[in-house]
């Protein structure tokens, strides 16, 4: 279980990463974020199964297929655009605390499956990740003069942000049910076949989209705009490999290895990955509030992990 808790720790870091891309790339739209990355994202997989394809192609059937359509849309594409439009419209940190409520969602959606530890032994480590999120969002409407922004770009912001959450959860608790009752590909196998029907899809939704709005690409591409095309792929293909290849391998271990009502607590890391690299991002020491929060949320996630652990060396073989 702890070499789960480890992969899941190492995700999180990647996964932080894709919070910052969006502030990055301003000019760019979210459907255009999302296109770019899981093309990338597909290419390297592709590139990774090319040598035994044919073989993991013929092992497919239905159900993998449909599995990998919908984990496609909901994990990918549809999360991060509706993630990209909360960063651009709300910001890093109100967006990745939105996100942050995980953990909650993940346990409650998976609290009937195999191995998860009952809800009265987790009330005490909820409450304090509940705790650690009260205090972030707090903290953001206490700033909220700040930054600037209108009330309703704020609050278009948080809905994406929800909606962001919704595809994640329900991405997260499927994926994990599905490998654990379908052990015929690995870890890696599923994650690069996974990247593969992402890209194929981004490919197909990004031709459409190019056929319907292509003056609008063109031009904008050859304005001077501030699209910056070269740090656009770097960033994307920087995100496909650590967040997506990597990150997602990664994740299916510990999906393997750790019950479902755990890997929504591991689920937290990313967003305190996504908090210090904002930090670094605006060069500033995270506020009281949100210090704070902080470390109430990694309080949460070492009590969770410790009733977990507790909870597997009592159990019967």
């Amino acid at each position: 279980m702890w070499i789960g808790v480890l992969c899941g720790l190492a995700a999180g870091a990647l996964w932080g990463m894709v919070f910052i891309a969006p502030a990055l790339l301003t000019a760019f739209s979210p459907l255009e974020l999302a296109l770019g990355r899981y093309t990338a994202y597909g290419a390297m997989a592709l590139l990774l199964l090319s040598p035994k394809l044919t073989t993991l192609a013929h092992r497919l059937d239905r159900g993998d297929c449909i599995a990998l359509l919908r984990h496609a849309l909901a994990g990918n594409l549809v999360y991060y655009m509706l993630l990209a439009f909360g960063v651009k419209l709300a910001g890093v940190a109100p967006t990745s605390l939105i996100i942050g409520v995980l953990p909650i969602t993940v346990t409650l959606l998976g609290r009937h499956d195999h191995g998860a530890v009952p809800l009265r032994q987790l009330a005490l480590p909820l409450l304090v990740v509940a705790a650690g999120i009260a205090c972030i969002n707090l903290d953001v409407f206490l700033h909220a003069r700040d930054t600037g922004r209108p009330l309703w770009q704020t609050v278009a912001g948080l809905a994406c942000a929800a909606g962001a959450l919704l595809c994640w959860t329900w991405y997260a608790v499927d994926n994990a049910r599905y490998l654990k009752t379908n052990a015929h590909f690995s870890s890696a196998e599923w994650s690069a076949l996974y990247g593969l029907a992402t890209g194929i899809i981004s490919v197909a939704v990004g031709s459409v989209a190019f056929a319907l709005w292509h003056q609008d690409v063109t031009g904008a591409a050859g304005a001077a705009s501030g699209r910056d095309w070269g740090l656009f792929w770097t960033c994307n293909a920087v995100l496909a490999l650590g967040a997506s290849v990597i990150g997602n391998q990664l994740w299916n271990v510990a999906s393997r290895r750790v019950p479902v009502t755990l890997s929504g607590q591991l689920i937290l890391f990313e967003t305190l990955f996504a908090l210090l690299y904002g930090f670094l991002y605006r060069q500033a020491w995270p506020r009281p509030l949100e210090a704070a929060a902080i470390a109430l949320l990694v309080l949460g996630v070492m009590w969770s992990v410790r009733v977990h652990a507790a909870e597997d060396e009592i159990a019967p073989a």
